[in-house]
């Protein structure tokens, strides 16, 4: 703290103005995201700073607005035909890829195919697709075997792989070969020759974007880019970050430490404000390919000893309005959330207990390797105590540290962990992403075509395909409480913990909307 204090004071006397006030400075946005930007293809990876380059480029079909309902984006309307079995929707006149080529409905269609690939709530809506095609430019149509109630709710999805619109030569690329050109459907450019890895993304405003007819609201208005370039400036350290935003040099950091919150606050030239209301959800996610954590037995063994207090305190300090324990399959904010089972985390920590589970399961001292990012502040320090918390309780685990991108490549390898796979790792994801079963990428136990580290689970498979065709909430509520039970015993993952991450933006910057941290309607003064 001593270092950052220093470098603080000293920014704070460097300048008596913003940097940003005159000038071209007024047209250009600098923004400080979670992490950087490590690929441009965003089905290539969950990351949410990919994500959100995502949503700068491109636009999707539908939309979330600030209450979370489905609103057109791309699309004009549709119409819903044959008892559900019949989709028919209709693109908005005059949309325009980067390329000034129109947006047609093969576009459309090509790009639903190619997320579908990918996200756990496009698999279940393909499993029931008989037919899409394209009636003309503008309409397409999705033919069902039996009705599929999320429709909107999966074509809006804003998080953990969007279904954003490529041009049709892009969408039949396989995902499992990310492309590396960007030609956007979104109000922002991606210009690749100013992108420096490490360092800098930049966006430059797309004049031939028309934006959707309503008022901006989170993704399910319009989406106007008032600013003619935006800067992504990667600083992975926080305290550099921190003296930045002091000094003037930086319009918006995205996600601020904990432990520097008190000292943005106390400057009157910016706003500290909690963004996402959904916070984020830390998770151990087991490898279930390799030994030792094929073995159900194995993983749960780390029940008696993982704490998730030490967790959340290791990123976020004691205040616990910043965190909650506790915690089981479905974030806070969900109304699914639900303490079936919770006694297997909330009960005493013991690693004696662990070790003892262990040796009752043969575990044989395999040597578990934990992926462990150094370059991003909170998934180290939550690693470093995974790491400690495994070796406390029996197992032979090392940490294999890298940089964030080498993470984001080496958890898609599934080989053995010394042909360059691993055996577990932190993720971090937003409530928004874990709502319910059928979108939670963690919960999918359908083997190969789950999320990485690729569970099995006839059960939980089959009270998700339950939950699915359940109608009203308090049936959904019932169904999320059988999971959950169910959920102790394959343990595709375990939860440790939820927290809340503030933003900061310059005063003078206005129209930040709640629900994502995104730099989308807004503007300087």
């Amino acid at each position: 703290m001593q270092r950052r204090t220093i470098l603080l004071s000293g920014a704070g006397l460097a300048l008596g103005r913003p940097a940003l006030a005159q000038g071209t400075a007024a047209h250009t946005l600098r923004f400080i995201p979670q992490a950087d930007v490590t690929a441009v293809d965003p089905m290539s990876t969950t990351s949410y700073a990919v994500r959100d380059h995502g949503h700068m480029c491109w636009d999707t079909l539908y939309g979330l607005d600030t209450d979370f309902v489905p609103k057109p984006q791309l699309c004009e309307g549709h119409v819903v035909e044959d008892d559900g079995k019949r989709w028919v929707f209709t693109l908005r006149e005059g949309i325009r890829f980067h390329d000034n080529e129109p947006i047609r409905a093969a576009d459309a269609i090509a790009s639903i195919r190619r997320w579908a690939q990918r996200d756990s709530l496009g698999q279940s809506l393909m499993e029931r697709v008989v037919e899409m095609r394209a009636l003309d430019d503008r309409r397409f149509a999705i033919l069902l075997r039996t009705p599929f109630g999320p429709m909107l709710d999966a074509l809006a999805k804003p998080s953990s792989y969007p279904c954003f619109v490529y041009p049709q030569r892009f969408a039949e690329v396989d995902p499992a070969r990310p492309f590396t050109e960007v030609v956007g459907s979104g109000p922002y450019r991606f210009v690749a020759d100013e992108r420096l890895s490490g360092a800098r993304v930049v966006y430059r405003r797309f004049d031939g974007y028309r934006p959707a007819p309503a008022a901006p609201s989170l993704l399910g208005g319009a989406k106007i880019a008032h600013f003619e370039r935006m800067e992504w400036r990667i600083m992975p350290d926080s305290g550099t970050a921190a003296a930045a935003m002091q000094a003037g040099e930086i319009d918006w950091w995205q996600q601020v430490v904990p432990d520097l919150r008190p000292v943005l606050r106390r400057s009157r030239d910016m706003v500290l404000e909690r963004v996402d209301f959904g916070g984020l959800m830390a998770m151990l996610r087991f490898n279930h390919l390799h030994p030792p954590f094929n073995d159900p037995a194995i993983r749960r063994a780390l029940l008696h000893s993982v704490n998730q207090a030490d967790f959340m305190t290791s990123i976020m300090g004691d205040d616990r309005s910043l965190w909650s324990d506790g915690m089981g399959v479905f974030p806070r904010s969900s109304p699914l959330v639900n303490d079936e089972g919770l006694s297997v985390m909330t009960g005493p920590r013991s690693t004696d207990a662990a070790q003892a589970a262990l040796r009752a399961a043969g575990y044989a001292n395999q040597k578990v390797t934990v992926l462990h990012p150094t370059d991003v502040p909170n998934n180290n320090a939550l690693t470093t105590v995974l790491t400690d918390t495994m070796k406390r309780s029996g197992l032979n685990a090392e940490s294999a540290t890298s940089d964030w991108g080498t993470v984001l490549q080496r958890r898609a390898n599934r080989n053995p962990p010394d042909q360059g796979g691993w055996n577990a790792l932190v993720v971090l994801f937003g409530g928004i992403d874990l709502a319910n079963p059928g979108q939670h990428p963690l919960l999918r136990a359908n083997g190969l075509n789950a999320w990485f580290g690729w569970p099995t689970s006839p059960e939980l498979e089959a009270l998700r395909e339950e939950w699915l065709a359940t109608g009203p909430l308090p049936g959904q509520q019932a169904v999320a409480r059988r999971i959950q039970a169910q959920f102790w015993q394959d343990l595709p993952f375990i939860p440790l913990g939820q927290y809340f991450i503030d933003s900061a933006w310059r005063r003078d910057i206005s129209g930040v909307q709640k629900g994502l941290a995104l730099p989308i309607n807004v503007r300087r003064g």
